[in-house]
């Protein structure tokens, strides 16, 4: 069931445009800060939207951290439908463990401290939970004795979203999406969503892939304090919860990271979010009956939020110019310009390279260009799995989960851009005809994937 926002513009909704405009000039021209699609809220609808070319409106975008606001969402659901207990234990939900897990700060942790990342621990469990043991993340979780008593400490932890996300399945006999499926995502018209797993489930913490409208979707829930469409999905008290302090963290060295944390939700110095690794955001402003879902590839998130607060903040409710549309004009991420692949010597229709000892992604160990009926490919080989990626010439080739563009540089070197539009991640290789070598980097490393796995999931 396909559910949209109703389109209108910024002035019709009390905001001046022109503070949208300057928000977008802000993304576009921050260092280290690059947007893939905005989707600005007011009042229930769309006062402003777009996407950055080859980015569209219809394509999941891996939410990575985001994801947690998702699963927390599904913790909110069980609470409501009575079939879990935010006060239990959370070594009651792993009855299989209770002998091994004897620490006794351990077993007074409660579903309430993992969702406010408060399960006693000073810092990050993932990898010792992992070395404990790969197979079982929760197992390797609950045999890490916390350092201080649950619900006393803030520490950003995966293993708690992880865990809570492991108790869902337990208590619903399903998956995370199956369980969402009739629950949150049909009631919101969130057809696409999917989650990477491991072999247990759903990573929980991370791994879920959606459109900008479904983030923003999830924010206006929230903003409805639970209700969508006049039907109770979240209970009032637990919206109440999930978006205040639980837990305070003011050693985070961000300002809009060091405002208290809810649950699977920052406090922020305005209003409250649910973010994700490189510029994945879900903004919510109750006092100004707005959400901003920003999907994106940025390094420096502060300056996404710093530029929020600078031009888009004091836009509401400023008068401004008439506007008739809430579709952001123009917008595109630029191709690699230069010169056509066909011009450079010995490279006529195929030309391929080995990896040079500069080469920064570990296992890509092969590059090859190939001109098929006027159209050049790119194959990429990282652990003996090749990606094939056409590659467009001034523009964007898009195929699969792939967007990328090639050119030849004034040194006569070839620069390829491929960007896995269903993530935020963007690869440069840069290919030497005269050496045959490669030199390849990430604008931002995957967290989770090599090269072949850089899509979502499709089941």
């Amino acid at each position: 069931m396909t559910t949209t926002f109703p389109r209108s513009s910024p002035s019709a909704l009390g905001t001046d445009a022109s503070g949208v405009d300057a928000l977008v000039r802000a993304l576009e021209s921050t260092p280290d800060v690059e947007p893939h699609g905005l989707v600005l809220l007011r009042h229930g609808q769309v006062a402003a939207e777009g996407w950055w070319d080859p980015y569209s409106a219809d394509r999941p975008h891996l939410l990575y951290s985001l994801s947690k606001s998702f699963t927390a969402a599904a913790v909110g659901i069980a609470a409501h439908e009575g079939l879990l207990d935010l006060d239990s234990a959370v070594i009651s939900h792993f009855p299989e463990l209770d002998h091994e897990v004897l620490d006794q700060r351990t077993r007074r942790m409660t579903l309430r401290n993992l969702l406010a990342m408060a399960s006693g621990h000073r810092e990050e469990t993932l990898d010792r939970a992992l070395a404990i043991d790969p197979e079982n993340t929760v197992r390797g979780f609950l045999l890490l004795p916390p350092d201080e008593e649950p619900g006393s400490v803030f520490a950003y932890n995966q293993p708690c979203t992880y865990t809570l996300a492991e108790i869902v399945r337990r208590v619903s006999g399903g998956t995370l999406v199956e369980y969402l499926r009739p629950r949150l995502l049909d009631p919101l018209g969130i057809d696409q969503l999917s989650w990477k797993r491991d072999s247990v489930g759903e990573l929980g913490f991370s791994g879920c892939y959606t459109t900008t409208e479904s983030v923003a979707k999830l924010g206006q829930l929230y903003l409805q304090r639970g209700v969508w469409d006049g039907v109770r999905i979240l209970d009032e008290d637990w919206v109440e919860s999930a978006t205040r302090m639980q837990v305070a963290n003011p050693d985070e060295e961000n300002p809009d990271w060091s405002q208290g944390y809810g649950y699977q939700f920052w406090m922020a110095r305005h209003g409250f979010r649910g973010d994700g690794a490189y510029g994945q955001f879900c903004v919510v402003l109750p006092e100004h009956d707005v959400v901003l879902a920003i999907t994106g590839q940025s390094l420096d998130m502060q300056a996404v939020l710093d530029a929020v607060w600078e031009h888009l903040l004091p836009a509401i409710d400023r008068p401004g110019p008439d506007t008739t549309d809430a579709a952001l004009p123009g917008l595109a991420l630029p191709p690699v310009a230069g010169g056509a692949l066909d011009t450079v010597d010995g490279l006529e229709a195929r030309g391929a390279f080995s990896r040079a000892a500069s080469s920064a992604v570990p296992g890509l160990d092969s590059v090859v260009l190939e001109q098929d009926g006027g159209t050049w490919t790119a194959t990429l080989t990282q652990d003996g799995s090749p990606v094939a990626a056409p590659l467009g010439a001034g523009a964007w080739a898009v195929a699969g989960s792939t967007a990328a563009s090639a050119a030849v540089d004034e040194d006569g070197r070839v620069l390829v851009a491929v960007r896995f539009v269903d993530t935020p991640h963007l690869l440069w290789v840069r290919c030497d005809p005269a050496s045959e070598t490669f030199e390849a980097r990430w604008q931002t490393e995957p967290l989770h994937d090599r090269l072949r796995t850089l899509h979502r999931p499709t089941d």
